[in-house]
């Protein structure tokens, strides 16, 4: 029985691929940001833009339903896995809001939160390898200002690129080989949060 259809599976929840201190994010990007990031184990500016909000997301479908399987556009082509700190992570959620204003609040009060707040955190509905939406939500986090500067410098461990993993799911999938285009995810486990 799948995750969705399980009584008491929370409606969001973070699933991802960690260990005792990192947690792995994907992203995707140009041939350019790619290249100097693989090449210098970091992302380096310029290619990469510290100045933009940047999202990193712990599943790897959504990444692949967001990117196309690395075929929607030049700027989102190569799939990487970043494994960050796990502090860095904690410390993302901690210094985050929601990317819509909380029912109640106004607008001006809205925008002091996202001024003390440099992580935005969005929640969308999780996809199947048809990537197709599931019934629970995979988290987000788009990381700006200080984030940026802490995610580049501090907490990313290690890049590798997984594109071509990306395309051989993909022809997998297409190909009706569903249960072995499943052994080939990542395993993505429960992550345990901190009580917000």
């Amino acid at each position: 029985m799948p995750d969705d259809a399980m009584p008491g599976v929370p409606m969001r929840q973070i699933r991802a691929v960690y260990d005792e201190t990192t947690i792995r994010v994907y992203q995707a990007y140009s041939d350019a940001v790619a290249d100097a990031a693989l090449h210098h184990g970091r992302f380096v500016s310029p290619p990469f833009k510290m100045e933009r909000m940047t999202w990193i997301k712990p599943s790897f479908l959504w990444m692949m339903y967001r990117a196309g399987w690395g075929l929607k556009d030049e700027g989102q082509k190569r799939i990487l896995a970043i494994d960050i700190t796990r502090e860095g992570f904690e410390w993302a959620l901690a210094h985050s809001c929601g990317s819509h204003s909380p029912a109640g609040m106004s607008e001006d009060e809205y925008a002091a939160l996202k001024q003390r707040c440099p992580v935005r955190v969005q929640w969308d509905p999780e996809r199947d390898v048809h990537l197709q939406p599931l019934a629970h939500r995979a988290i987000q986090l788009g990381l700006s200002k200080e984030a940026v500067r802490l995610y580049v410098n501090q907490w990313t461990c290690k890049i590798t690129e997984v594109t071509a993993l990306a395309q051989e799911v993909r022809a997998l999938v297409q190909q009706g080989q569903l249960d072995e285009a499943a052994s080939k995810l990542p395993v993505e486990r429960m992550y345990p949060r901190k009580a917000t």
